[in-house]
């Protein structure tokens, strides 16, 4: 994540509120972040849109994009939408823009992230029974093979784990790669049935997968943790967000009202997840049959029920 990256859902719209209107509505420049929980509920949202148009929406345009392009896109109204906001890890983005931008609500909230083990190492017998606090590590570093196996470099998260690892004056060396290259190591040792330690976050198809254990902390997060503090301190969980513009209301209300409207429980999310990673599965897809799953709650989104 990051996803956590610098990142993980929220949908913004600035002050003019779209790209121009017609007779048919509106067309909507929505940023797209380049991971696939973005991509799948901006295309839930285009095809909820594309069967109301009573939203007031023609069309959603998808604009390939970074973060802090995308907030600075929507500062200077060349970006209309955002998806997967990630709080708080984009917060000091969106505090740049609040003139124009306010946070609407979490489309998920209180997803995990932390660090995580293979909930078979820890039954009776095996090399990680025993193990429940991060700071028990350094009695199991040997089984661990002294590693932490942590995502990509470039995430904000990596560096998180690398101040958290000394805050915890633990004996354990931050491998990074990829994600792909990440996951790839976790279902090796799952398939060998073998102990290992790896960040992740939630949510993530993986846990579609196999059962995966988080190690508790004794402390909480806190605001400076991994600046000013020790790092000592567990990481905040994880919610993606929608946030619109100010005008929104007046320019696009029944659009502005499914954004505020607008959840998706996590498990919904890992479920879609692990088909379009893992099953390959095309996303337009994989929207098109969860909103034929679910009509009930797009009636909620719409404001139908």
């Amino acid at each position: 994540m990051t996803r956590l990256l610098t990142a993980v859902v929220a949908v913004l719209l600035v002050a003019t509120g779209c790209t121009g209107t017609g007779s048919d509505g509106a067309t909507v420049r929505l940023a797209q972040f380049p991971w696939s929980a973005a991509k799948v509920t901006n295309a839930i949202i285009e095809q909820v849109v594309a069967a109301h148009p009573e939203l007031g929406v023609n069309k959603i345009k998808k604009i390939q994009v970074g973060p802090a392009t995308a907030w600075a896109g929507a500062q200077r109204g060349d970006v209309d939408a955002l998806t997967e906001v990630a709080m708080p890890n984009q917060s000091k983005l969106a505090k740049k823009a609040a003139d124009r931008i306010q946070m609407v609500r979490p489309t998920y909230a209180g997803a995990e992230q932390g660090w995580f083990v293979p909930s078979y190492a820890l039954e009776p017998g095996q090399p990680l029974a025993g193990l429940k606090s991060v700071t028990q590590l350094n009695d199991y570093a040997a089984a661990l093979g002294n590693r932490l196996v942590d995502s990509d470099p470039s995430f904000l998260t990596t560096e998180y784990n690398a101040k958290r690892l000394q805050g915890y004056h633990l004996n354990l060396e931050q491998v990074t790669s990829s994600e792909a290259a990440q996951i790839a190591e976790l279902r090796r040792a799952n398939e060998r049935h073998q102990p290992i330690l790896v960040y992740l976050y939630r949510p993530h198809y993986i846990f579609q997968e196999m059962k995966l254990t988080k190690l508790d902390e004794p402390n909480p997060p806190q605001d400076d943790c991994y600046t000013t503090g020790t790092g000592a301190c567990a990481m905040p969980p994880y919610s993606a967000w929608t946030a619109d513009g100010k005008e929104l209301g007046r320019t696009l209300p029944r659009f502005d009202a499914l954004l505020h409207n607008f959840q998706l429980p996590v498990a919904d999310v890992e479920e879609m997840l692990k088909r379009v990673d893992v099953d390959k599965d095309d996303v337009e897809t994989v929207a098109r049959d969860y909103l034929a799953a679910h009509p009930d709650r797009v009636q909620e989104w719409v404001g139908q029920k």
